[in-house]
């Protein structure tokens, strides 16, 4: 699958960028329609630990999956947004299974 990764306000290094794009692999095992998918990190300018935001928009065909995670450090980000879409791929799918039954 193809990731999108646009850094805001900061530039990211390669390490996270194929990170990022290791981990969102991993949702095709899940469900394999995915058609594109975004990944935004931005950087808060506060005095919060949690400043890091890790958002991620996935296109399934029919509808748009956002999942949006605010974090000490993008990679804590990325494991908690991809969870969070594994079960809402896996919903997803379940509810696609049912309709054919």
């Amino acid at each position: 699958m193809k990731v999108n990764t646009q850094s805001v306000n900061f530039n990211a290094d390669r390490k996270l960028i194929d990170f990022i794009q290791k981990r969102m692999d991993k949702l095709d095992l899940f469900y394999d329609k995915v058609i594109k998918s975004d990944v935004f990190l931005k950087v808060e300018n506060t005095s919060e630990k949690t400043n890091k935001i890790f958002e991620a928009r996935i296109s399934v065909p029919g509808d748009s999956l956002v999942v949006k995670k605010q974090c000490k450090s993008f990679e804590e980000g990325a494991d908690m947004a991809i969870a969070s879409l594994e079960r809402q791929l896996k919903k997803r799918k379940e509810k696609l299974r049912a309709h054919l039954y």
